[in-house]
């Protein structure tokens, strides 16, 4: 089962989920890391890729479908390396008039676009691929065991956990507001007031919801220190390295 609806973790016996989350997560940075370093254009290699993943995903079972959903987290990187078709030396294609400027798109823009959009795609294929498989906790303990610095695996294990904390009181502040938001029923009739009105009422919620944060986030560290918290997470010995 799920514990919050933000986690992707999807419990599904597969080899790639009984996988050690060591071997799991050094793969991974390895294989991102060859797809960043595969040269502009070499469209083979781009395929082998795309055939490797795709067949981790089919073999893990998370199903492509979910994997392809959570994909849209390559648009932003795909359209920050855009102006990369215009600006790029070479053949031109096409030219666009604007005003008193000339816009050439050019076939040495054009591929190092699609390629950067391809790299940028199997890669965050290949990181949602890791998280659907492998438990965050699993996945910060591969972390010291790779000896990533402490520091920033407290900084990946408490945004991870705080991230639950500020969903959970955002759906509680959406209740508030849907339950004191009469409906009148009435079709077209536009109830909670005017846009001008539910834009100061979403500032004061996002507001009330910094301040909730902010005061949590006191309550949870006074907590830690408590406990004994000096910036390490404890856990118990990691089993043998396995396949």
């Amino acid at each position: 089962m799920h514990i919050h609806f933000l986690d992707p973790y999807q419990e599904v016996s597969s080899p790639i989920h009984r996988a050690d989350s060591r071997v799991k997560l050094v793969l991974t940075l390895a294989f991102i890391l060859t797809t960043a370093l595969i040269p502009i254009g070499a469209w083979p290699i781009y395929i082998l890729l795309v055939a490797i993943i795709i067949s981790a995903i089919i073999l893990s079972g998370v199903g492509i479908i979910y994997v392809m959903k959570r994909a849209v987290l390559a648009f932003p990187f795909m359209l920050a390396a855009l102006p990369l078709v215009f600006t790029t030396p070479g053949l031109p294609l096409y030219s666009l008039n604007i005003g008193s400027w000339e816009i050439t798109m050019t076939l040495a823009g054009v591929t190092r676009f699609i390629s950067i959009a391809l790299k940028s795609w199997i890669s965050v294929q290949a990181a949602i691929l890791l998280t659907a498989t492998t438990p965050f906790p699993d996945l910060l303990v591969a972390m010291r065991a790779v000896r990533v610095p402490r520091l920033i695996v407290v900084i990946f294990g408490l945004m991870w956990r705080y991230l639950f904390v500020l969903a959970d009181e955002a759906l509680r502040l959406v209740r508030a507001r849907a339950a004191r938001s009469g409906d009148s029923g009435i079709t077209g009739f536009n109830s909670g007031g005017s846009f001008t009105w539910r834009a100061q009422t979403a500032g004061g919620m996002a507001g009330n919801l910094f301040l909730r944060s902010l005061e949590r986030s006191d309550r949870i560290y006074v907590a830690m220190l408590s406990r004994g918290y000096d910036g390490e997470v404890r856990t118990m010995p990691l089993p043998e390295m396995k396949v």
